[in-house]
């Protein structure tokens, strides 16, 4: 089976950037979208993220064969029980969010006898809202599906179909081992931004502004990540705080491993552990999941 028609409800970032990738990759599928915020269904119209942004959910929803919801994972069931009523009987339904579990069951709910095929596209920005998208944002990034057990096959290789065509490489597994890798790969590097940005800024007192006058790449990059989407991320953590408790616990305890190195100044430990960080930074590069080039492969050093 293949999808011949898509609706997208939340035309931040995520939802943009996949309209605009079916524009660009799957041209003979009808897209429509919906969003909450008026202001931003009239400027994801003007940027064309959808071929029609209709004024309500149920209006989005009504002939597509596939449901996107680009929402924040709290808002998730909410969102479904809106829509569930105008729902096509064999449509597939999937997300974008960062945590699968809580989705899932979320969806399962609210959408009972529905063909839910939850999914997590592993690409982003720290950008959002209407003006966000772009059509290459998942190219050789991967998606994540994580099907229930007793998924339709056919469906969860359209929606694998669907994925690779917008040109991420896709990886299928359970929701909960999905939780715990990215409470290791991006829910921890998150909180630990949100945490060091917040100490830098109850310093600047203290620094008389030197912390943002003198940031280094260090913290700018910190910064950067920092920047992300507040409400999306307060779902994420509430969402999946399991595993990022769990993760949190282990990342605590190699600090004071760290800490108690150097007050004793054990150097070899240092060095040892830093050089096998840096092996990690060159499996990623070798990996193709970032630019091997000088400052992150920006184009001027303000960035």
């Amino acid at each position: 089976m293949s999808f011949r028609s898509v609706a997208i409800i939340g035309l931040g970032l995520l939802g943009g950037s996949t309209g605009l990738a079916v524009r660009q990759y799957l041209p003979g599928c009808a897209t429509t979208g919906w969003d909450a915020n008026p202001a931003t269904r009239a400027r994801a119209a003007e940027r064309g993220l959808v071929a029609r942004v209709c004024d309500t959910a149920v209006e989005a929803v009504a002939d597509a064969d596939l449901v996107i919801l680009c929402v924040p994972v709290g808002a998730m069931g909410d969102v479904a029980r809106l829509i569930a009523p105008a729902l096509k009987a064999d449509a597939v339904i999937s997300d974008v969010g960062s945590s699968k579990q809580t989705v899932a069951e979320a969806l399962a709910e609210a959408l009972p006898g529905m063909a839910v095929v939850p999914a997590h596209p592993v690409a982003g920005t720290e950008r959002s809202g209407p003006d966000a998208g772009f059509a290459a944002l998942f190219q050789k990034r991967w998606c994540i599906i994580t099907p229930p057990a007793d998924a339709d096959p056919a469906k969860v290789e359209a929606l694998r179909q669907f994925w690779e065509t917008l040109g991420a490489k896709v990886e299928v597994m359970t929701p909960q081992h999905h939780d715990m890798v990215l409470a290791v790969t991006s829910h921890l590097p998150h909180l630990i931004a949100y945490t060091i940005v917040g100490t830098a800024d109850d310093l600047e007192d203290v620094t008389q502004s030197e912390v943002i006058k003198y940031s280094a790449g260090g913290f700018r990059d910190f910064t950067r990540i920092a920047a992300s989407d507040p409400t999306m991320w307060r779902d994420v953590f509430l969402s999946n705080k399991e595993a990022v408790l769990s993760m949190l616990q282990r990342f605590t305890e190699d600090l004071t491993a760290l800490q108690r190195a150097i007050r004793v100044g054990d150097g070899q430990q240092l060095f040892d552990h830093f050089t096998r960080t840096r092996d990690i930074r060159r499996s990623i590069i070798e990996e193709g999941q970032d630019d091997a080039r000088p400052d992150f492969g920006r184009s001027d050093h303000s960035a």
